[in-house]
């Protein structure tokens, strides 16, 4: 994995590595960087392997990391992170620019000393990369956490990789259905290991005392503060429904490069006191049990754990029309799905405000769900072997 930053992906990580029966697994866990708040919740059982020396000064400014190299002698990997910062330059799409620059990455990171029964790359690009590139293993496994299209990936790049691993697992039936178009040749290879959630854990930490002065309607989102969560249309949803009347209070627990953005528009709109952004807690749970809705506005996801933890909580939710949704709400009955727009959003929540028996329809629906999928694990031990 690359790190354990707050994240979906790195908390569904943990998650899993809570879950793994240490009697019946060794496991070593190889991070880029040993960084992130979920560190600490790796469980002691796990050997967290030293992270790569060179893996650093890839993520250094170029010139600060090419007079590094070549003071140390490495003439080769000065090379390589010219090439790799040309990659950068010359392609426009965020995440072909890590594929396409893995080729000189890849020269910079560690082969792996042991030989393991079984190598799990945790996430699309780097991670699977490495585990096909770097990991000398019986069974490899990949994993992809989100909307293969709404990546913009390159197929072509990774059909090769692909085509390595004995099984790839991704989190959603949309998510599935949407790589096996793209990959017909090795469809066999993908299904689904939904994300694993505990009730009883999450249900406990949610009982956690919080200082969270209660005003007005509250909302609350967890998500980075990046395009794909859609926090530039919750800014529009907010103003419309504070101009309606409506004393509504949005709280956002997330960090991101969208934060400054998000600052100068709320303080534009008139919102700094109303759309606040809280940054990131380690136990948000307190924050979303005080929700009187949860809001996922969302330009896709694969499949959100954030929704998925809001119902355990049984929260009235209002989220985006995204591809993958129908995978966790089924609109009116356990949630509220709006198309894709701030006016649309905004009339969504409106409709939980003004209609609380709405409202406490969907929370007692959510309350009679069985939503642990602790058993999730089973999937992965059977494709270990």
């Amino acid at each position: 994995m690359n790190n354990l930053k707050v994240g979906g992906a790195e908390k569904a990580l943990v998650s899993l590595l809570q879950t793994i029966d240490y009697d019946r697994f060794d496991v070593d866990l190889f991070l880029f960087e040993h960084d992130g708040m979920f560190l600490k919740s790796v469980p002691r059982q796990v050997s967290i392997l030293p992270a790569p020396e060179n893996y650093r000064y890839f993520e250094m400014p170029l010139g600060v990391s090419i007079k590094a190299f070549l003071k140390r002698g490495q003439i080769g990997l000065a090379l390589s992170r010219m090439l790799f910062g040309y990659v950068y330059r010359t392609r426009k799409i965020g995440t072909q620019q890590e594929q396409f620059s893995w080729k000189y990455l890849r020269t910079a990171m560690p082969k792996l000393p042991k030989k393991y029964d079984a190598a799990i790359g945790y996430l699309e690009k780097r991670p699977n990369y490495f585990c096909i590139d770097n990991v000398d293993a019986k069974v490899k496994i990949g994993f992809i956490h989100n909307d293969y299209n709404k990546l913009q990936m390159d197929a072509g790049f990774d059909l090769p990789y692909f085509r390595k691993f004995d099984h790839i697992f991704t989190i959603s039936q949309q998510c599935e259905t949407i790589l096996k178009e793209n990959f017909p040749a090795i469809a066999h290879k993908f299904s689904i290991m939904y994300n694993i959630v505990s009730p009883a854990a999450l249900q406990a930490l949610a009982e956690t005392p919080i200082d969270f002065p209660k005003r007005g309607v509250t909302l609350v989102t967890v998500g980075r503060l990046q395009p794909q969560k859609g926090f530039d249309m919750a800014v529009d949803a907010l103003k419309i429904l504070v101009d309606k009347g409506h004393d509504v209070y949005w709280y956002i627990l997330g960090e991101g490069e969208q934060r400054s953005m998000l600052t100068e528009k709320t303080t534009e709109l008139g919102l700094q006191d109303r759309f606040v952004l809280l940054g990131i807690r380690e136990n948000p749970y307190p924050y979303v049990k005080a929700a009187d809705i949860y809001v996922q506005p969302s330009r896709f996801e694969g499949k959100s754990i954030a929704i998925d933890e809001a119902k355990i909580l049984a929260k009235p939710i209002v989220v985006t029309n995204f591809p993958s949704v129908i995978d966790q709400i089924e609109d009116r009955r356990n949630g509220l799905i709006v198309d894709m727009s701030p006016e649309a959003i905004a009339s969504g929540i409106e409709a939980l405000i003004e209609n609380p028996s709405l409202s406490q329809t969907l929370q007692d629906n959510l309350s009679r769900e069985k939503l642990g999928t602790e058993a999730e694990i089973e999937k992965l031990y059977h494709a270990i072997g």
